[in-house]
């Protein structure tokens, strides 16, 4: 298919590069991986180790200097492959960017190599069961005593927990109640603060969540138990975790979008090859409009989305912290994505939920992408309010 996506001649290499090791392993190794819940060990460690995975991480603690543009390639290429794996951007993309922007020196030194070769891992804990969107009521709390802190309460819907060697969890300091909803209300962020918690830390434990979701990585519901830190593993200031935790949000907005576009692309080759090969009447189906103009709708789509994820994560790189910009991006991935897969589904007719031919096993992830990490209404929300100057409805 025709590109016209404008990249400059190194990010060119590096998807070429990146293409290259994802289609060693290909759809069919991720399908295998995601129904065993097996981590993709392999692939996740060919592109850490090709320096691929902390692209954009600082090049003093291993990355390689790069940005959120080089990342979001890197993530769109894999998933093209037919292999998105959301623990590129739990891991590189959130928990690195964070503490690559706010950990302090002895934290980015504990953990951006692993987290730019690949050999570490990192989960991401903030949502949970009564907060919903509403950041500013999270109820998981943190208290200081002594040299530590201690973590109480519970996250929900936590991808790959299990494989993590340590969960970045965001907590609201506890005494200080006042900012949980009515500093919302009053124009104060409700306080906040970030920790390194360890995988295996006495008093944290983990339920994984049932879910209809074909991927490496289970959800889990994570209980803190008075988990005790060392004052070390704080990311940035006690109470300053608010405006911390958007140098991994909006990473996090971009690379989910990425991750959309990958699979448009994947579903979109897919169909089209199909409608070349595939002949009814001794005509290929794809010379019919019924068939072709619905993917070329989808091109347009995928195209869209692709152009405006590239300009927020150029916006991102050069500081824009708006949010605009990424939010709309995350949309037009999302919805370009179900369209384009469903599409791709009903063009191969009765093989399209076959899982011979890879499309139908994709659809909750990119269900989900709609949903996640910020739904539609969220987005629709923000856009509303902030770029169309309406009057708030929450």
């Amino acid at each position: 298919m025709a590109d016209i996506l404008p990249i400059s001649p190194e990010q060119a290499d590096l998807r070429r590069a990146v293409r290259q090791i994802a289609d060693k392993y290909g759809h069919r190794y991720f399908v295998e991986c995601a129904t065993s819940h097996k981590e993709p060990t392999e692939l996740y460690g060919e592109l850490g180790a090709g320096g691929f995975l902390g692209v954009h991480l600082p090049a003093e603690y291993g990355g390689g200097g790069a940005g959120l543009g080089e990342l979001t390639a890197v993530i769109e290429e894999v998933s093209a492959a037919g292999c998105p794996l959301l623990m590129m951007v739990i891991a590189p993309a959130i928990c690195g960017s964070i503490i690559a922007a706010h950990g302090s020196p002895e934290l980015k030194r504990a953990w951006l190599p692993g987290l730019a070769d690949g050999t570490r891992t990192m989960s991401f804990a903030i949502t949970e069961p009564e907060a919903g969107s509403n950041t500013h009521a999270l109820a998981t709390t943190a208290r200081r005593s002594g040299d530590a802190y201690v973590i109480s309460g519970t996250k929900y819907w936590i991808s790959g927990a299990d494989q993590a060697d340590a969960i970045l969890v965001v907590t609201r300091d506890a005494g200080k109640d006042a900012g949980k909803d009515a500093g919302a209300t009053a124009g104060r962020p409700t306080p906040m603060s970030m920790f390194v918690v360890p995988a295996g830390a006495p008093g944290l434990t983990m339920h994984a969540i049932e879910a209809e979701l074909i991927q490496p990585e289970k959800q889990f519901t994570v209980f803190f138990d008075d988990v005790r830190v060392p004052a070390g593993a704080l990311v940035g200031e006690a109470g300053q975790g608010f405006r911390a935790v958007f140098a991994g949000l909006n990473p996090e907005r971009v690379t989910a979008a990425a991750i959309s576009n990958g699979i448009s692309r994947y579903a979109l080759e897919r169909a089209t090859q199909y409608a070349r090969d595939r002949s009814v009447w001794k005509t290929p189906i794809g010379a019919h409009q019924g068939i072709a103009h619905p993917l070329a709708e989808c091109y347009i789509a995928v195209t869209q989305a692709r152009l405006l994820t590239a300009r927020a994560a150029e916006l991102a790189d050069a500081g824009d912290s708006t949010g605009a910009a990424v939010n709309m991006a995350k949309f037009a991935a999302a919805e370009a994505s179900l369209r384009t897969l469903d599409q791709a589904i009903q063009v191969h007719g009765g093989n399209g939920l076959s899982r011979d031919y890879g499309l139908a096993d994709l659809w909750f992830l990119a269900r989900m992408l709609r949903t996640a990490p910020t739904s539609r209404e969220m987005v629709l929300n923000f856009v509303a309010q902030h770029s169309l100057r309406l009057p708030e409805s929450y």
